[in-house]
């Protein structure tokens, strides 16, 4: 664990000006994917990686789009971004006053997500990076076999959407150094949009909701783990235009 705080901190002193939120490294392993398609494999080879410790925030963005004008609510395309994109700031760079600027960004697109890293030099993380460390708990890398650890993130997940959001960075670091993984926002991925696929690529986005869920369903090779049969279907769900008001991300770095 030393290990990787010290090389956090070394990530975090080579970041590009503006990147501020640090960078953890997250070791090279395999993860047993919970997808069951027959391009992926039943266990997957991760390279080691770097990511953020916790979500963007506010503040980051706001920053960000002062640099970056085309990605002002008033300014981006429509097929970029629609109507709500940080429709909750109180201004087109103003995320509000208090503790807003430290809370975690929302109301943000893929397209805008993936920007922003970009900026940092860095990228969206990709779906099996994201689940390989939120796979981890406070201890253990992989406590997906624990019920308690599962019931404790359902938990989560069954609260209320509209409940106001927390600082960003304020939980416990689980097993890698990585912070609100679970409990504050859900997450975009680099490849949200490949999680469901249909043999006819016309049907991608139909709107049934109970035959998209079930074909998930179906191609899960652990239909116990609930939490992330749940993750799949909110990100399939979505296009790279929408923003929801409790959808954020952080960005990853590969290494060398």
């Amino acid at each position: 664990m030393r290990r990787a705080v010290v090389l956090a901190g070394l990530l975090w002193i080579a970041a590009p000006p503006g990147a501020t939120a640090e960078f953890v490294e997250i070791p090279a392993g395999s993860l047993r994917s919970v997808l069951a398609y027959e391009d992926v494999p039943g266990e997957v080879r991760l390279e080691a990686f770097a990511l953020m410790e916790r979500p963007v925030t506010n503040a980051e963005f706001a920053a960000f789009v002062r640099d970056n004008p085309q990605w002002r609510r008033d300014r981006v395309p429509t097929a970029m971004a629609e109507g709500r994109y940080l429709s909750h700031w109180d201004g087109a760079l103003e995320p509000g006053a208090g503790d807003a600027p430290l809370r975690p960004v929302v109301q943000v697109s893929w397209f805008a997500a993936d920007a922003y890293c970009r900026a940092q030099e860095a990228r969206l993380p990709t779906w099996n990076e994201w689940e390989y460390v939120a796979a981890a708990d406070e201890t253990r890398r992989d406590a997906r076999h624990d019920p308690l650890w599962r019931e404790r993130i359902l938990a989560w997940y069954s609260r209320p959407s509209n409940r106001p959001l927390v600082r960003a960075g304020l939980q416990g670091a689980n097993a890698y150094g990585v912070r609100d993984i679970h409990g504050l926002v859900w997450e975009w991925t680099d490849d949200f949009s490949a999680l469901l696929m249909d043999a006819d690529d016309r049907l991608q986005g139909d709107p049934d909701a109970t035959r998209f869920c079930g074909a998930g369903a179906l191609s899960m090779r652990d239909r116990e783990n609930y939490a992330t049969l749940m993750r799949v279907a909110m990100l399939s769900s979505l296009q790279a235009s929408h923003t929801t008001g409790n959808l954020g991300f952080r960005c990853a770095r590969s290494l060398p």
